[in-house]
């Protein structure tokens, strides 16, 4: 199946929306984005709620609660937070803007039932299908740690991947996310608006960005940092799946087909919390709220794109873990274009590099 943009809506779109696309990226492309998003969602499921019920039935929430109230526990332990302190889970409203997400569950503690800490709209909610934006950057490592050197809020990001058409998790899948670092830069990429554009050494560069194979409960975990702003986005990172893709000996991967294409977002009160720490805080570009964000509003419509969340210790400072469950269709196939190639000598960008995506089967 392949798109076709509607001139109508992407002339709209381009007039509303003229500033809000990623550095570099035009508005014309911007648009063609939305419109793709649009145009897929006429015709196919925007959420898992189909699947709640079987999820259920089969122990999936319950396995999920009890994987991630130790996960919550083993990284309070690693950063000598005692276990006397109560943690904040701060992400419990049914509405996805206009409304404050500080849960009234603010004084939870360790021995809080895990059923209650991390129950949530989203445990069985699609994150947006939508474009790669222009900074995919093809060759990324298998591993789970992808902050490196940088500095910024930890955070620990646990995400389960749900076939859409069978309702059953997805072992054995690879799952890649990357995203810009504290201060609003993408690695691997040297383009007008992505930091310092003299700094051709960026091209080399690879922190924030990963691949991971899910387990046989179709979860992967990365440890990385909060991502930060740049003008024009709310805060987010980029997901994509791939299936039957083939390990290489460089630990990376290759072949297969990309499944799933989308984006990911935080709650506008602990975005808010994270910009007041020193290296966040340095950011000079300016920030874009969820509410200002076209794609999130688009995305928010009929389902909810945001992380669920808890602080690990009193204090943001002390770290995030975050979680949530996407929706894939496992016969779905897109042909995705690379800003640049990650090699064994370094970077090298992508001439033919476009910001879009085009879904190949259905």
């Amino acid at each position: 199946m392949k798109f076709s943009a509607l001139p109508a809506l992407l002339g709209a779109i381009l007039v509303a929306q003229e500033a809000i696309a990623h550095p570099g990226e035009s508005a014309a492309e911007h648009a063609q984005e939305i419109a793709e998003r649009n145009a897929y969602f006429k015709t196919h499921k925007r959420s898992l709620a189909h699947c709640a019920e079987k999820l259920k039935a089969r122990g999936n929430d319950a396995a999920m609660h009890a994987r991630r109230s130790a996960m919550v526990d083993g990284l309070r332990k690693k950063r000598s937070i005692s276990q006397e302190k109560p943690y904040l889970h701060a992400r419990d409203a049914e509405e996805v803007l206009n409304k404050n997400h500080k849960s009234n569950l603010t004084n939870v503690h360790p021995d809080t039932d895990p059923a209650i800490l991390f129950a949530g709209n989203n445990s069985c909610v699609l994150t947006p299908e939508t474009t790669q934006g222009p900074y995919w950057v093809s060759g990324e490592l298998i591993r789970q740690d992808i902050h490196e050197n940088q500095e910024g809020v930890p955070l620990t990001l646990d995400i389960q991947i749900i076939d859409t058409n069978t309702c059953e998790p997805v072992p054995k899948a690879y799952l890649e996310i990357w995203h810009c670092n504290s201060t609003g830069v993408y690695s691997g990429v040297n383009a007008n608006g992505n930091g310092n554009t003299n700094d051709t050494s960026n091209l080399d560069k690879t922190f924030m960005r990963g691949v991971q194979l899910s387990d046989d409960s179709g979860v992967v975990t990365f440890n990385t940092l909060f991502p930060g702003h740049y003008t024009g986005r709310a805060t987010h990172i980029h997901v994509m799946s791939h299936l039957n893709a083939t390990t290489l000996p460089n630990n990376t991967i290759s072949g297969g087909s990309i499944t799933h294409v989308g984006q990911t977002f935080f709650d506008q009160d602990l975005i808010s919390l994270v910009e007041e720490t020193d290296i966040y805080a340095s950011n000079t570009q300016e920030l874009t709220t969820n509410a200002d964000d076209t794609i999130f509003s688009g995305e928010a419509d009929g389902y909810d794109p945001v992380v669920e969340y808890v602080l690990l210790g009193e204090d943001v400072s002390c770290g995030v873990f975050g979680w949530i469950a996407f929706g894939m269709d496992s016969t779905a196939a897109y042909n995705i274009s690379a800003a640049a190639y990650w090699t064994e000598n370094g970077g090298v960008v992508n001439s033919d590099a476009a910001s879009t995506s085009t879904r190949l089967s259905s």
